[in-house]
């Protein structure tokens, strides 16, 4: 049976097409006496078949707004794509908690020269060695153009063809579960795509009059609407067998409903989670420094599992780099990094330069650490920036070997972004392929204007239009077995073997993590760090000079970036160095 959410059409119709786009018949819905603005066909088409519908008399030939398949884009016929039909092999995968786990965020059409989820399985297994649980997709969601970062997706429940479409998401999720590693879909429904989007001809998608940073704001008040979100999120746990969603920009939803969207959301996931006998996860994207999103239901928080930590990657990024413009300003503060460590969020009611305000509450210490994700890299903090470029563009091997420590002992759920296990040199550069002249133009001329202010040469910015910028932050991976960046490598993959051998990375209690700074006076990349983890104690240091720090006695060095010395009952450290220590492991 074929039906649609149409409340604004006063008539639709269904074609039918070949693959080629000729018609082959056509027939009118009729209304479904039980749902308000639903309409309905006993047409029962095939697996592979197009279709589309007629609203109204135009004779303009509209996707289904619940396609899984668009074979030739988003302007064009949907194509049948029945999920049950694939015969799924992993019956034995009971899925894996995020606590205690570590995130790899990846870009499916940069992160292999093909760009393909096919493509993306060949490279799983050095995911497996790396010693990441959970592989984090950017939106694999249907988008018009050719390459795009996801986020300009227009039909939420469709594969993008490019990628391989469901088929081969299909076989992606199966693969990583053959190999141990949890899928977490990036998902978007704060807004919709500019070009494609025909929903606001089926019904009140989108609220008149109200927009958000990327657009017109969606329409939460409509319970539809909100059906749309809900359906879309189980699909890809139920019917695709992903292991969680990560929510992009959840503060740009203008939900005031009794029961927020989000919590409506946590509550339908959590019943399918029962059901299906494994953990599905959510973690939303948020700027509000708002606890509620991850605190319990029965405390009045949404139940969400985790949300980003901004927060984190400011004082790090200031630590690391020593740039202080713009939203770095305030991190610059002494104890910046201390405070992220320990309590999670620098701004927590605090006054925020940046947003002119005070800004955040505070995470109450009964919030396990492992509900906030942490990262030194993501696509937004490098896509963001003029060139894209990442920390290895300015930053010593020392110093992004400091940065891999920092990143995987927080007492957060650390996650990487792709290329940052070795250094990679190629940029993570803002890219679209708008096939029309004018929104690509719009494009264009809007990135280069927004850097322009901040005092960039507009010759500097690269043109997302340019094929050449999607080229570019395409990883090359032959870069591995180059020395330095092998070395690099080599350091993040014994650092999470650490973090699985020793409990105390890995604790969930807040109170155990004591951090402290020393030469607080020094300019912000120019610090001395000591963070101790329960029994083990991360020291860093980021001066000039050697730095000596107390040792316990009974410590052993459990990893260093370079050769350090003890003398006297304490360590001493080069600069840009840093060292794990801690008490032996007792053989069990």
């Amino acid at each position: 049976m074929i039906d649609v959410w149409a409340p604004r059409a006063e008539r639709v119709r269904l074609r039918r097409l070949t693959p080629g786009g000729a018609v082959i018949g056509e027939h009118d819905l009729t209304r479904d006496e039980r749902r308000d603005g639903w309409w309905v066909s006993a047409f029962d088409p095939a697996q592979g078949e197009r279709y589309g519908f007629l609203l109204g008399d135009s004779d303009d030939l509209r996707p289904d707004p619940r396609s899984l398949r668009q074979p030739h884009g988003v302007h064009g016929p949907s194509a049948v794509f029945d999920t049950s039909l694939f015969e799924w092999g992993d019956q034995s995968w009971t899925g894996r908690q995020l606590a205690g786990g570590v995130i790899y965020e990846l870009h499916v059409g940069t992160f292999t020269p093909d760009g393909t989820l096919d493509a993306l399985i060949g490279r799983l297994d050095h995911l497996v060695d790396l010693g990441v649980t959970h592989v984090e997709l950017l939106p694999v969601n249907a988008f018009n153009g050719r390459w795009n970062w996801g986020y300009d997706g227009v039909l939420w429940y469709a594969v993008h063809e490019g990628y391989g479409g469901p088929a081969a998401y299909q076989r992606f999720v199966e693969a990583a579960h053959d190999r141990g590693l949890a899928v977490i879909q990036d998902v978007v429904y704060n807004h919709l795509g500019p070009s494609g989007n025909y929903l606001p001809e089926f019904g009140p998608y989108l609220r008149d009059g109200q927009s958000n940073t990327w657009g017109a704001s969606v329409n939460l008040d409509e319970h539809e609407v909100r059906e749309y979100i809900v359906e879309n999120a189980l699909m890809w746990l139920r019917d695709f067998h992903v292991d969680g969603l990560r929510l992009d920009a959840v503060h740009a939803l203008h939900d005031s409903s009794p029961t927020h969207l989000l919590r409506e959301l946590a509550e339908r996931v959590d019943a399918l989670s029962a059901h299906l006998g494994r953990p599905l996860t959510l973690i939303a994207e948020s700027d509000l420094n708002d606890p509620t999103l991850i605190l319990p239901r029965e405390a009045g928080g949404y139940g969400l599992t985790a949300q980003w930590s901004d927060d984190w990657h400011h004082a790090a990024h200031v630590a690391l780099t020593g740039e202080t413009a713009g939203y770095y300003e305030d991190f610059a503060a002494s104890d910046a990094l201390v405070k992220v460590s320990q309590s999670g969020f620098f701004h927590d009611g605090t006054y925020s330069s940046f947003r002119e305000r005070n800004h955040g509450s505070r995470i109450p210490e009964t919030v396990p650490a492992w509900r906030l994700v942490t990262f030194a890299q993501d696509h937004d903090q490098i896509g963001n920036r003029a060139a894209g470029d990442r920390l290895s563009a300015t930053l010593s091997p020392e110093r992004l070997a400091v940065a891999a420590v920092l990143t995987l002992t927080a007492p957060g759920t650390p996650m990487l972004f792709m290329g940052e296990e070795w250094g990679a040199s190629t940029p993570w550069q803002f890219f679209t392929s708008h096939p029309e002249p004018e929104l690509g133009r719009a494009t264009a001329e809007g990135r280069i204007a927004e850097f322009a202010k901040m005092g960039w040469d507009p010759s500097q910015v690269p043109d997302p239009q340019d094929p050449a910028t999607f080229e570019r932050s395409h990883l090359q991976w032959g870069e591995i077995d180059d020395p330095v960046h092998a070395r690099l490598l080599s350091l993040h993959r014994r650092l999470t073997a650490l973090r699985r051998t020793r409990p105390e990375l890995t604790d969930p209690d807040m109170t155990h993590t004591v951090a402290a700074v020393e030469h607080a006076d020094a300019a912000p990349e120019a610090r001395a760090y000591r963070i101790e983890r329960g029994a083990v104690t991360v020291l860093v240091n980021l001066t000039g000079t050697d730095v000596d720090f107390e040792a316990r006695p009974d410590d052993v060095v459990l990893l260093q970036t370079s050769l350090s010395r003890r003398q006297d009952g304490r360590v001493i450290l080069a600069p840009d160095s840093a060292v794990i220590v801690g008490p032996p492991l007792r053989s069990q």
